[in-house]
């Protein structure tokens, strides 16, 4: 890929080994993204999805090879960037509404002491009425089911206009109707050109969701459209055995 290529790919990972103290726990990914690409990340527990994203992020160190963010180091590129971790820092008894959450995607655009501004609050509104939470601006965070919670964290996301959005196992503990309003957002800021990366454990999900599919543990096992990546061969190899194929030709996982 040459340099104008580079600078126009959403991310770029090139024999990427990525770890804590020096010590990789992911190592030799290869990804290039473009603009409205969908990647699920694939893989059992400790396979090392999150550390991925958090380097992505800038947060973990790339200990080899080379990774560029919307042709930006992940430093660098971090406002560019939207995140939904698995787990949210904001304490439930915190008194902070759903509109007050999803305003915190914006303060990066505004600074954190300035005053917010016409564009800003119809950024939030926006967003919230996206995620089906258009009633909710007012309602204290912490009253909110688990799904909500989710959809909020999503909204605060998407209220930044990342180009670049990363979502940590979003569906853990979500509801169906959630999920569902997850996913149709998600589809539809692909189709703008947003690119996703989503962790997940479910199959059919990525199935659904993804366009490409990266399958890890420890490594890079596969990388590709899901039907040539999410196979019993494959699945079986990268989490030890624990593969089962269905006979409908569904596969799913059985993790100690």
């Amino acid at each position: 890929m040459n340099d104008a290529a580079a600078a126009d790919a959403a991310l770029r990972c090139t024999e990427v080994s990525v770890g804590y103290h020096g010590t990789p726990v992911l190592t030799n990914v290869t990804l290039d993204l473009v603009p409205g690409q969908r990647l699920a990340l694939i893989g059992p527990n400790g396979a090392g999805k999150s550390t991925l994203i958090k380097s992505i992020l800038g947060l973990v160190p790339v200990l080899a090879g080379t990774c560029t963010v919307l042709g930006r180091t992940p430093s660098h590129a971090r406002t560019l960037i939207g995140y939904v971790p698995q787990t949210d820092s904001l304490d439930a008894d915190f008194p902070v509404t759903a509109g007050q959450v999803v305003m915190m995607g914006r303060y990066r655009r505004i600074g954190w002491w300035r005053p917010t501004r016409g564009v800003d609050r119809r950024a939030v509104q926006e967003a919230l009425d996206r995620l089906g939470l258009a009633d909710h601006a007012r309602t204290h965070f912490g009253v909110l089911s688990g799904g909500q919670r989710q959809r909020v964290l999503l909204a605060r996301a998407i209220a930044a206009e990342p180009r670049l959005l990363l979502l940590d196992e979003p569906f853990n503990g979500v509801d169906l109707v959630s999920q569902d309003a997850i996913l149709s957002v998600l589809r539809e800021l692909g189709a703008a050109g947003t690119t996703l990366v989503l962790s997940t454990h479910d199959l059919t999900l990525a199935h659904e969701f993804a366009d490409t599919v990266c399958v890890l543990n420890g490594r890079q096992w596969a990388l590709g459209p899901p039907g040539a990546t999410l196979t019993a061969d494959t699945l079986r190899r990268a989490y030890g055995g624990h593969a089962i194929e269905l006979r409908d030709g569904r596969t799913v996982l059985v993790e100690p």
